[in-house]
C-alpha cells in the first residue's frame, strides 16, 4: 500500500487525504498564489541562476538552458525548462543562444546513475541538488506547471508506463516536485513512480500539497538520492 510505504520510508504520518468536492475551491486559490510565489522565487534566485547559467555556458560552450517537450494538463504539450547538464567532448560545436529546444521521446527514462552524458562535475552537482530544475519555476509562473504534481513526461513514456491511467494523471498540472521526489527520487522504478503519481492525483489535498513542499527542501539539500 502507498500509505504504508509512506509511513515506513519517509516518516510522514497521516497522509490518508481524501479527494473531496471542496478541492476545486482550494485549488482555485492555490494556483494564482503559487504562480506569484514562483515569480517571486525567480526574482530572489536570479543571481544564483545567472551564475549557474554562465558557468554552464562557459563549460559547454552551448546554450545554458534546454527546453524539453512534455505532455501537460489535459494532454496539452509544453516546453519544460532545465539547465543543461549534458554535453559531450565536442562541446562548442552545438546549439548557440540561450535555449535549445529538444524533442526526445526517451525523456527521463534514459537517465541513470553515472550517466556518461553528464561529463562535468558542476553538472553532476546541479543534478544532485536539483539546481537544474530551478528554471521550471518559469513554467509555474506561466501556469504550465504546478509546484506539486506528477512529473511531466513525454507522450511515449505515458503510454508505456501509465497506460490507461495516463489520462487520470493528466487531469492535474505536472509539478516540479511530487511524492516520488521526496520518497526516493532517482532510485525508484517507473512502476513505483506511477503508483505514487496516481496516489497524489487521487488523494490531492492542501495538507498533502504542503507536506510535499516541506519535504522537498531537505530531500533536495540531502542530494543522496538524485543523479
Amino acid at each position: 500500500m502507498v500509505s504504508d510505504h509512506m509511513s515506513t520510508q519517509s516518516g510522514i504520518a497521516g497522509l490518508q487525504a481524501c479527494h473531496s468536492p471542496t478541492d476545486g475551491g482550494i485549488w482555485n486559490l492555490i494556483r494564482p498564489l503559487e504562480r506569484l510565489a514562483a515569480a517571486l522565487m525567480l526574482v530572489m534566485l536570479l543571481p544564483a541562476m545567472l551564475l549557474a547559467a554562465a558557468v554552464i555556458a562557459l563549460l559547454s560552450r552551448r546554450s545554458p538552458l534546454v527546453a524539453h517537450l512534455r505532455t501537460g494538463q489535459f494532454g496539452v504539450p509544453f516546453w519544460t525548462l532545465k539547465f543543461r547538464t549534458m554535453w559531450g567532448p565536442a562541446a562548442g560545436a552545438g546549439h548557440a543562444g540561450l535555449i535549445e529546444y529538444i524533442v526526445d521521446e526517451r525523456g527521463p527514462e534514459y537517465k541513470r546513475c553515472a550517466d556518461p552524458r553528464v561529463s562535468s562535475a558542476f553538472a553532476r552537482f546541479c543534478r544532485r541538488f536539483s539546481i537544474d530544475e530551478l528554471p521550471q519555476l518559469a513554467n509555474v509562473a506561466l501556469g504550465e506547471m504546478s509546484l506539486v504534481g506528477p512529473r511531466p513526461m513525454t507522450e511515449g513514456e505515458l503510454k508505456r508506463h501509465y497506460g490507461t491511467d495516463a489520462s487520470e494523471t493528466l487531469m492535474v498540472k505536472p509539478g516540479i516536485t511530487g511524492l516520488w521526489q521526496v520518497m526516493g527520487r532517482s532510485h525508484l522504478s517507473f512502476e513505483r513512480r506511477r503508483e505514487l503519481d496516481l496516489y497524489l492525483v487521487r488523494n490531492r489535498s492542501l495538507r498533502l500539497y504542503l507536506t510535499i513542499l516541506i519535504r522537498t527542501i531537505p530531500a533536495a539539500l540531502d542530494g543522496k538520492q538524485g543523479w
